[in-house]
């Protein structure tokens, strides 16, 4: 049990946990016993607590749902066959939360408080972590402005709450991509590396069109002549090319992503040379013709390792590989989940021990 932050914990009368079917958990819409909620206001963070999930008050004058001052991360906590519960890489993202407040001109929170504050309520609720195979306790953490004030201006009052819940698989088939090449999901300048509340509102729209046409995923590109992937809606974007694993690098326009970062690592130490650049879609549609493009998937916490089973560009499909033929990321979603779920020593350090 995390002791070492004053948190005023308040367990729930009506426990939900027997009554959940954790043989059908669609992703997102089971809610754990418990949350946290902490205040930010005069500069400072105050008032942490653990209270029973359920809904809170707030003035509909609040800046968030005015002027968009909201953003999130998504972390996930695993249980091994011991009992033991892990938390995996929370550090990395404590950094990218951070990244994301200082964007959107809100407080960030000390890495230590940010970890903290999370493994005490998983710790609380950890009966909730399934232990069925490709199932985990998804966490969401996340903050919005609380200022109940009608002004283009940053907010002087925050939230900071988590939520957790138990999930299985975010896709159960690989995907169907749609290379889009015409809407727009982040600019130089803008946003988009931030997990902005507003990124996502702007994609749904595309997002449903491209569902609409039978697919499961836009691949978006650049904003300025769509010549370059950028990232999928759900996860980085990443691919085998000549036996190279070859994904866009991260800036003002992609989310550096803790999946991704760690797929990274894991190639190179395998020896797999690794090239984070810009990725043309003229050699990624070049190499699913002449078959140089072995490999291709999504990268994300909720999404773990989901393969691209087609993708199409302009009105053209083009079939890749079965999956489970794949070596790389057949060995990559092996090797995360024999360490996430503690079937092999996690030399890296990647599993935070609740």
């Amino acid at each position: 049990m995390i002791e070492t932050l004053d948190i005023q914990i308040t367990k729930t009368t009506q426990p939900r946990l027997q009554e959940t079917d954790f043989d059908n958990l669609p992703f997102g819409k089971t809610f754990s016993d418990h949350m946290l909620m902490v205040d930010y206001a005069d500069g400072e963070w105050k008032n942490f607590q653990i209270l029973p999930y359920g809904d809170i008050s707030l003035s509909p004058a609040i800046s968030a749902l005015h002027y968009g001052q909201a953003f999130f991360e998504g972390i996930k906590a695993y249980k091994h066959e011991d009992g033991k519960v892990v938390i995996f890489r929370p550090d990395k993202n404590a950094e990218r939360f951070n990244r994301s407040a200082e964007r959107l001109c809100m407080p960030t929170i000390p890495e230590d408080v940010f970890v903290q504050s999370i493994a005490a309520l998983v710790d609380i609720d950890r009966g909730w972590i399934p232990t069925k195979a490709n199932h985990a306790l998804y966490i969401r953490p996340f903050m919005f402005a609380t200022d109940p004030y009608l002004g283009v201006q940053a907010s002087t009052t925050y939230k900071y709450m988590v939520l957790t819940g138990p999930v299985g698989p975010y896709f159960s088939k690989p995907l169907r991509v749609k290379i889009e090449s015409h809407y727009t999901r982040a600019a130089q300048g803008g946003m988009g590396f931030a997990k902005a509340a507003g990124n996502y509102a702007s994609s749904m729209m595309p997002a449903k069109k491209a569902v609409e046409e039978g697919f499961d995923q836009i691949i978006w590109t650049d904003g300025s002549n769509h010549e370059f992937i950028e990232e999928m809606g759900a996860a980085n974007a990443m691919f085998i090319l000549d036996g190279k694993l070859v994904t866009p690098s991260t800036g003002d326009t992609i989310l550096k992503g803790v999946t991704r970062d760690t797929v990274i690592k894991l190639a190179q130490a395998w020896g797999i040379p690794v090239e984070e650049r810009k990725v043309a879609v003229a050699e990624i549609i070049e190499g699913a013709k002449n078959g140089s493009l072995t490999d291709a998937f999504g990268a994300g916490t909720a999404a773990t390792i989901a393969p691209v089973g087609s993708i199409n560009y302009n009105g053209e499909e083009f079939t890749l590989s079965d999956p489970l033929t794949r070596e790389f990321s057949q060995k990559v979603l092996k090797t995360l989940d024999d360490i996430r779920y503690g079937r092999t020593e996690d030399t890296y350090g990647w599993n935070y021990v609740v």
